[in-house]
């Protein structure tokens, strides 16, 4: 990893994007970036900002932090957010000293996106986004601003889509750690691609695997490994798509993967509410 205006970079990573390549594309057909690194700060800024609005609505106690966070089922708080009753149902909790947040599966979908871009802790959202900065400007480099944004979205949504299925029903999961696993799967296939040393990439990997299983008490590995599959599947496809009919191979492959993600949520729903 060499250090870069923007983030870092892998030599072996983008140096296809140099060769056998129309001027103004990248080596997978995308549009090349004037600034890249501009789609990594515009995400980081997100993330930056919802983090400014949970502190300044309460931090730990915000009321914004359990709309926004991945709940599979509904949560009854205290009035004062400070304490909650596991199990109890919206008609249970329709008291003066309570207050009802729906979940995933009571209609709350959009928690699966919210849920990437929120954090609490200082250190939780300084290594993400240390993380965004270092991965995603060498990624929009040799995808394009299009086609990274699609896997930093679907990666998160992948990694949503695991913690549905595989947390605690009451459990609440915020973080873009899905997402920067997806993008440390991605550099990965990239860099295998091209036929780059991948070894720093995946030391890097293993720290990261060794410290979601050292911290699994507090940790979403469900969000790490569910991002993280889903970048390296979406990376494969906008990578090896052939050269012809390259753009509307990657376009239906990313449609499908988003349809199969699309399917898990809902089939988890159903368990839940039947």
């Amino acid at each position: 990893m060499r250090s870069a205006s923007v983030g870092f970079q892998c030599p072996g990573c983008v140096a296809e994007g140099a060769r056998t390549t129309r001027a103004g594309r990248t080596a997978y057909g995308g549009l090349r970036p004037s600034n890249p690194g501009a789609t990594t700060i515009a995400l980081i800024g997100i993330n930056a900002f919802v983090w400014v609005l949970v502190v300044a609505t309460g931090w730990k106690s915000s009321e914004l932090i359990q709309r926004l966070a991945l709940s599979p089922l509904g949560t009854c708080f205290t009035s004062d957010g400070s304490g909650y009753f596991p199990g109890a149902t919206e008609a249970m909790c329709r008291t003066a000293a309570t207050r009802y947040v729906p979940g995933v599966a009571d209609g709350s979908y959009w928690q699966l996106v919210t849920s990437m871009f929120a954090h609490v802790e200082i250190w939780h959202i300084a290594f993400n986004m240390l993380a965004l900065y270092a991965f995603g400007p060498q990624l929009e480099l040799a995808l394009g601003r299009a086609r990274f944004l699609a896997l930093y979205l679907l990666s998160g949504l992948s990694g949503s889509a695991f913690v549905y299925w595989l947390s605690a029903e009451y459990s609440a999961t915020l973080g873009a750690s899905g997402a920067i696993f997806g993008l440390m799967g991605a550099l990965l296939v990239v860099a295998y691609k091209v036929g780059g040393n991948v070894q720093s990439l995946l030391t890097w990997i293993g720290i990261n695997v060794l410290i979601t299983v050292l911290g699994s008490s507090f940790i979403s590995w469900q969000g790490h490994l569910g991002g993280f599959v889903g970048g390296v599947a979406i990376t494969a496809a906008l990578v090896y798509a052939p050269r012809e009919r390259r753009t509307q191979v990657q376009v239906a492959a990313l449609v499908l993967i988003g349809l199969a993600i699309a399917l898990a949520i809902v089939a988890r729903t159903l368990v839940l509410t039947t």
